[in-house]
């Protein structure tokens, strides 16, 4: 009778598994067995009353996520759930309980023995035990049934996937200590996107780990990262600019670093621009580097004033200092030095004495071109620092004072803060010889059609060979007789009938149609002079084809004899 009972119980079985499948082909989802299973029970249990622990199609236990624990397992696989329904018969175990609704495995666990007898005798069927740590953590991911069904493009479906458990077979411990994310990824859609992750995961060395830490990235750069990667969509911020181009960097991703750079190029100011050229020096990125350039050199002012020119490192503040284009005077340039190297000092936790500021700037110092100061600029500010030694301040009041002036160490070069190509015009078509000077100067009077910035002279050297002149600059406001622009500065001829070139320490802003007054007081014997002269020049752009047009005049009052005809100042030297 014994095996009788078996064997209708087997036979039982059989045909309500065959009935069962039968009605599986005629839903329409898993979803509603769940629902029959909610409202017909009995239809889920064996003649004994037990319930069928199988009633949907398993995988084999080698598919698993990870192996059971001794004493045997089966898993019930359906999209995104995993569950486990072998009893457990050991004292003290706690009863847990799976419930299926729409192909979702849903768990309570209880804490009543599993050993509990039951008032018939015979011992309740027990509940699975909860599963180890790694299918505990799956179960924690809300899996969606049939979801490609939704995504009508490759594109919908990866980004589906983004920052998804499901499906996902590598995690990424990100950042460190509290503000650190466990990120879920896969493997295929970032070896894809990235020649790193592609070596990561396939490579000579692959890693088999299925969590990799990565403390040195920031967890919402990382997450840029992977956006971009699944989608192509491209979230970044003021905030995050930085930390999403290194990462883009680290995993070579060079479509991501574009954006990144282009969003850093279009948030440039003036009031950021030394920390943005900072990181681009430090990420390697010329364009950017270049364009942080040209901004300071147009808001020199601004951004020396901003916080962030004291953080930055001795070979940005060299490569600034080294430009021939800021548009800043010197003595202003020189404070806002001194302002960097007592925070320079901080940084290296060293007193703030004058030695250890000239210590801190090391070459930064020989940049400062104190020549192109005035004398009263270089004796209110850097003659009393303390950062000069004496010799070098004795050396600069030198060249300040006297004729010929002695060599000194700093460049004297001056610094021109204009856009474009250097240009001049010649107002004279012929060269004599004999031109004499007796401390009066000579002098033209002049207006041209549009802005331009007066940068120079070109004058005539001697006749005699060789020889050096001492020569004072003006550029002279006509009709208020403001002088404009000056130097004192001197010239080194070869003898020859050429010009020689003498500048100015800032450019000279000359408007449109008004008049202004050249003139240059030259110490040295007789020069070459210019003859058969223009009274209109016209300068033509080789590039843009825009005119600049010179009309000279003759300087009433005490000029050497130079005029529109004849003499001295033949070139003017100009940016438009």
């Amino acid at each position: 009778m014994h095996c009788l009972a078996i064997a209708l119980e087997l036979l039982y079985t059989l045909v309500f598994r065959l009935s069962f499948c039968a009605c599986c082909c005629l839903c329409s989802s898993v979803r509603l067995l769940g629902l029959m299973r909610h409202c017909c029970p009995v239809l889920f249990v064996n003649k004994f009353g037990r319930p069928l622990s199988a009633f949907f199609c398993t995988r084999p236990p080698e598919f698993l996520p990870s192996k059971m624990a001794a004493g045997g397992s089966s898993g019930l696989s359906f999209p995104g759930a995993v569950g486990n329904s072998t009893p457990s018969n050991r004292v003290g175990s706690s009863a847990s309980s799976y419930n299926y609704s729409g192909g979702v495995a849903t768990s309570s666990l209880g804490n009543q023995p599993a050993s509990t007898v039951s008032s018939t005798g015979a011992s309740p069927p027990a509940a699975p035990p909860p599963p180890p740590p790694a299918i505990a953590g799956l179960l924690h991911r809300e899996p969606v049934y049939n979801w490609q069904a939704t995504k009508t493009t490759v594109r919908e479906r990866f980004t589906f996937l983004f920052n998804n458990e499901v499906l996902s077979d590598v995690h990424f411990l990100v950042g460190k200590g509290v503000g650190s994310q466990r990120i879920p990824a896969h493997r295929f859609v970032l070896a894809v996107g990235s020649a790193v992750f592609d070596a990561m995961f396939n490579g000579g060395m692959a890693t088999t780990s299925t969590e990799i830490e990565l403390p040195d990235v920031e967890p919402a750069a990382f997450l840029a990262l992977l956006k971009f990667l699944y989608s192509d969509e491209v979230q970044i911020g003021p905030e995050t600019v930085m930390t999403t181009l290194y990462t883009a960097k680290k995993y070579a991703v060079p479509a991501l670093e574009a954006h990144c750079v282009e969003f850093l190029k279009k948030n440039l100011r003036a009031d950021n621009a030394f920390m943005l050229l900072t990181q681009a020096r430090l990420f390697d990125e010329p364009q950017l580097a270049s364009l942080c350039l040209e901004n300071i050199d147009k808001n020199t002012s601004d951004a020396l004033n901003a916080e962030g020119f004291t953080d930055i490192d001795l070979d940005t503040l060299v490569a600034v200092l080294e430009r021939d284009t800021l548009g800043i005077r010197e003595n202003r340039l020189f404070n806002a030095v001194v302002r960097w190297s007592e925070a320079e000092c901080q940084r290296q936790q060293q007193p703030i004495t004058s030695e250890n500021k000239r210590k801190a700037l090391g070459k930064a110092l020989s940049l400062i071109r104190f020549p192109l100061m005035t004398i009263e600029e270089f004796a209110a500010g850097p003659a009393q620092s303390g950062i000069l030694t004496d010799r070098e301040v004795v050396s600069l009041f030198l060249h300040f004072t006297v004729n010929p002036k002695p060599r000194v160490e700093f460049i004297d070069r001056p610094r021109c803060c204009l856009r474009g190509k250097e240009c001049n015009i010649n107002r004279f078509q012929q060269v004599e010889s004999r031109w004499g000077y007796s401390g009066t100067s000579d002098r033209i009077r002049f207006s041209v059609n549009r802005r331009i910035f007066v940068v120079g002279f070109a004058l005539y050297g001697s006749i005699h060979g060789p020889t050096d002149y001492q020569v004072n600059i003006q550029i002279i406001h006509t009709d208020s007789n403001t002088v404009l622009g000056q130097n004192d500065t001197g010239f080194s001829c070869d003898g020859s009938s050429n010009t020689f070139r003498v500048m100015f320490k800032e450019p000279v802003e000359i408007l449109p149609n008004v008049n202004y007054t050249a003139c240059a007081t030259l110490k040295g014997p007789d020069s070459h002079y210019g003859t058969k002269g223009l009274r209109k020049v016209t300068h033509e752009s080789p590039t843009t084809g825009s005119k600049t047009c010179f009309t000279f005049c003759y300087a009433a009052g005490n000029n050497n004899g130079t005029s529109v005809e004849d003499g001295q100042i033949p070139e003017i030297i100009f940016y438009t």
